[in-house]
Order: C-alpha cells, then sequence, then structure tokens
C-alpha cells in the first residue's frame, strides 16, 4: 500500500474541512485496522479515546489511559495509515499546559488532526463525568493546543457537548472556540435535525464535526452537509465486533456453549465497568 507523508495527510483533512460533504469516518484502532479502512477507499479515520482504552487497558472510558499510552497507539497507527487520521485526545490529558503537551507528542505520531474537548476529566468530587469546564479555561487550552502546534496543516478541532448545554451556549462556545483559531468544531449530543439547525444556521463558515452513535435521527448525509457538518462519526462498531468475534471465537474453541452476550454487554463485563462505577461513586461521589 502507498503511504503519504503526514503533512500530505494532514492537507489531505484540511481540504476534507474546506469540501461540501459529509464524510463518514472510519473507527480504527490498531494498524490493521488503519490498513483496511485505507484499503477500503475512506477518506478519514479516527482513534476514538474509549476505544483506545478499551483496547490498550481493557478499561472503561474513565480517563484512565494516559497521555503516553494513547500516544503510543496512535504511533503505531500513525505509522502505516493511508488515510488522515483523527485524535480523540479527550481534554488534553490536564489542563492547558498539559493540552500543549498532547499536542506535541501527537503530531509525533503522526496524526492528521485531533479534538480537544471542554469536559471536566477526571471528574471532580461529586461531579458528573458530563460537567464542562469554564469557557475561558476551554478557550485557553485551545489558545495553547494552537501554540504548541509545529505543522501548521495540523487541524486541532474544539469539541463541546451540545446535550448539557442550551443552544444559545453551545452557539457561544462554538463562536469562541472559532474565534480563538479552532480548524473546527466538534460536537456531541445533537438529538436531531431540529437541533442541529438552530445551532448551525449561527455558524455558517464553521467546519463541523459530529459524533452521533448511530442516531437515526441524523442518517442523512446530504442534509448533515447543508448544515455544514464535513466528518459524521456514528460509533466505533468495529472494535465491538471485534471483541464479539473474538469472544465467540474462543468460546467455540474452549467448547462453551452459545451466548447470548452482545458485544456491549461483553464490553461493560471485561472492561469491569460496574467495578469503577462503584468505586467511583465510593471514592469521588460521582453520579452518572
Amino acid at each position: 500500500m502507498t503511504l503519504a507523508s503526514q503533512h500530505d495527510l494532514r492537507r489531505q483533512f484540511r481540504a476534507l474541512l474546506e469540501s461540501r460533504t459529509c464524510y463518514d469516518a472510519a473507527s480504527v484502532f490498531d494498524p490493521m485496522s488503519a490498513r483496511i479502512a485505507g484499503d477500503l477507499n475512506f477518506e478519514v479515520g479516527i482513534l476514538g479515546g474509549s476505544v483506545a482504552a478499551l483496547q490498550v487497558l481493557a478499561a472503561p472510558d474513565y480517563a484512565l489511559i494516559t497521555l503516553s499510552e494513547f500516544v503510543e497507539q496512535a504511533t503505531r497507527i500513525g505509522r502505516v495509515a493511508s488515510l488522515p487520521i483523527i485524535a480523540d485526545a479527550d481534554h488534553g490529558y490536564g489542563n492547558a499546559i498539559n493540552a500543549m503537551r498532547t499536542v506535541a507528542e501527537l503530531e509525533r505520531a503522526g496524526v492528521a488532526a485531533l479534538t480537544l474537548e471542554d469536559t471536566l476529566l477526571p471528574p471532580k468530587y461529586g461531579h458528573k463525568t458530563t460537567d464542562l469546564i469554564p469557557l475561558d479555561e476551554a478557550v485557553g487550552k485551545i489558545r495553547a493546543a494552537l501554540e504548541a502546534r509545529i505543522d501548521p496543516q495540523l487541524s486541532i478541532i474544539a469539541r463541546t457537548n451540545a446535550e448539557q448545554l442550551s443552544i444559545e451556549e453551545t452557539i457561544e462556545r462554538a463562536k469562541a472556540y472559532q474565534a480563538a483559531g479552532a480548524d473546527g468544531i466538534c460536537m456531541i449530543g445533537i438529538k436531531d435535525f431540529e437541533h442541529l439547525e438552530a445551532i448551525t444556521r449561527h455558524l455558517p463558515d464553521t467546519p463541523l464535526m459530529l459524533i452521533t452513535y448511530g442516531n437515526p435521527k441524523l442518517r442523512d448525509m446530504a442534509r448533515l452537509a447543508e448544515n455544514g457538518v464535513r466528518i459524521v462519526v456514528n460509533g466505533h462498531a468495529a472494535y465491538f465486533a471485534a471483541i464479539k468475534a473474538t469472544y465467540d471465537c474462543l468460546r467455540e474453541q474452549r467448547g462453551v456453549g452459545p451466548s447470548d452476550l452482545s458485544a456491549k454487554e461483553l464490553c461493560t463485563k471485561y472492561s469491569t465497568l460496574d467495578e469503577y462505577r462503584v468505586w467511583a461513586r465510593e471514592f469521588m461521589n460521582v453520579q452518572e
């Protein structure tokens, strides 16, 4: 397979942001899945933070994976990728200074873009894991991330949670992040097209990335494109299918009878998610 330079892959990603089309991102989690996505002519791939936590640690998405662990996996993928890769950089692994280190390391890993979210992670005592940091702190992180970037073609995408905000607050944050220099805005928690359009009519020149997790109310790619959405992440079905296939293969090899456990149930079981929930409630008073 022919590989492009990291710089060229970043230019390819920027071309996607500047286009009038919405592209479906392939969820990749290791070098093999990245090669498969490239061979199937996906225009872009994404290494999700939740998937990386499962792949590297067999742990839930509780801000447990460290920057170095995430970068190692991103580097393995970046070494063989023939398509631009977006890295889910969570909250930048700390404050604005930590975010600068995150950008520096992921740029070296070869990713084409990274998302930087305004979620309060790890959660403070008594807080939910969906709480957001103050707007001025989030803007500071974006500015710091841009300062740390060496290759100007690397895209820094600011992410926010529209489910936790009013429409007005979502617009305010998106405009503030764009004004700070973000190359695009990533949103999660959009309910339907009515919700999306109430926001995007105020962001006419903003390239958007949407995380929908397969929401059936947001499956019209042409309509997404009309609303400025350039990248859509429908979820991480490929990784969950791999977990299910691995379980069934080993179960049959061992002579264990059929199981009706779904991929989601297997992830909950083998990432010991229920234990982590108990610990979060007991030691941090975190209520999901």
